[in-house]
This record gives structure tokens, sequence and C-alpha cells, in this order.
């Protein structure tokens, strides 16, 4: 692999190696009020979670017109965030001028209106101080694995770029799929690996 070739040249060249510093997180601020008059889910108020139902959950006009409006707002705020604690404060004010309650506050104790994951963090991260990050590239890197990194970010913005109101999957799929079947196309995998 290029990690272990990475690792073998480094050992040959006798160039000392540094290990990463261990990931450390933000700092978390404190939980953002709910005004009163908005009402409260049952689970606020235990860190308890409800049971999850059994049934799929099929969303009407109505429901879809919520999601809509819900995404159209998380778009505004992604545009201008540069840590998952400002993300989280924007979020929160918008949902709360809606008259709504955010939906993962208190949620089994989560202390925020929003989970957000950066790099590392896998999945449900509590928003804090850490500044966002554009990928980078650290080392030596060969010109393949730099067009991977360059195409791959091509594609993550050519899909977003397509995300708007009725727009489908399928189109989003497929803005994606013509960049990456240029990148297959160069890529040293052949015609067979897609």
């Amino acid at each position: 692999s290029v990690i272990c070739r990475e690792r073998e040249q480094r050992e040959r060249s006798n160039t000392k190696f540094t290990r990463p510093l261990p990931l450390r997180r933000g700092r978390v601020s404190p939980r953002l009020p709910v005004p009163d008059d908005i009402p409260k889910p049952p689970y606020v108020s235990t860190k308890e979670l409800p049971e999850l139902a059994s049934e799929h959950q099929f969303h009407d006009a109505e429901g879809i017109e919520k999601m809509r409006a819900a995404c159209e707002l998380a778009a505004r705020v992604l545009q201008s965030a540069v840590t998952t604690n400002e993300i989280d404060k924007a979020v929160h004010q918008m949902i709360i001028d809606a008259g709504a309650y955010p939906s993962p506050l208190g949620y089994g104790g989560f202390p925020k209106s929003v989970c957000t994951s950066v790099n590392e963090c896998m999945c449900h991260g509590i928003p804090d101080s850490r500044q966002l990050q554009k990928t980078f590239l650290c080392g030596n890197v060969n010109d393949i694995l730099k067009r991977l990194v360059k195409v791959t970010e091509e594609c993550m913005e050519k899909g977003i770029a397509v995300c708007k109101d009725g727009a489908s999957f399928k189109k989003i799929g497929k803005r994606i799929r013509y960049s990456v079947t240029l990148l297959c196309d160069w890529f040293p995998f052949g015609p067979y690996f897609r």
C-alpha cells in the first residue's frame, strides 16, 4: 500500500518521524435556552431515550414540505459557519425563530441543537470550538492521490450544486457519477473497478 511504501522510505532515509498529537475536542459551550412558549417534547425532562417505532415512517405532503424548509435553513447555516459551535447556534436560533423545538436538544441528554461530526469523529458529534478545515494533504503525496482528493472534492461540490427543492437523488447521483467516471477512466483501476 501507499502508506507502507511511505513508511519504508522514511525508515530507509532515517528521517525522524513524529507521531501526530492526540485528538482534542474543542470547548463545548453551555446549552442554549428555549423560550417557555415553545412546546417541549417529553424526552427533554429525562435522559431516557423513547422507544423506537417498529413501523416505517412515510411522510405526507405536509411532512415533505417541512423537511424542505429544514433543509433550506441548514444550507444557509453551512455557508457562513467556521466552527461546529457556530453551526449549532445558527441552527438553534433559526429553529427557535420559526417557533419550533430543536429535536436533538435534550434527546437522551444530548446538550446541543444539532449533531455534527468533523474529521475523526464518526457520528453524533457534539458541536464545539474546533475550527472547520478544508481537506489538506500531509507529506509527500503522489499525483494520483492528489488527483483523487481533487476529484472527490469536485464530486461533492457538484452534488451540492444540484441539491434544491424537488431535486431527485437520481439527479444528484448522475452529476457525481459523471465526475467519478472521469476519475475511474483516469485512475489506475482499469475499466472493471466501478
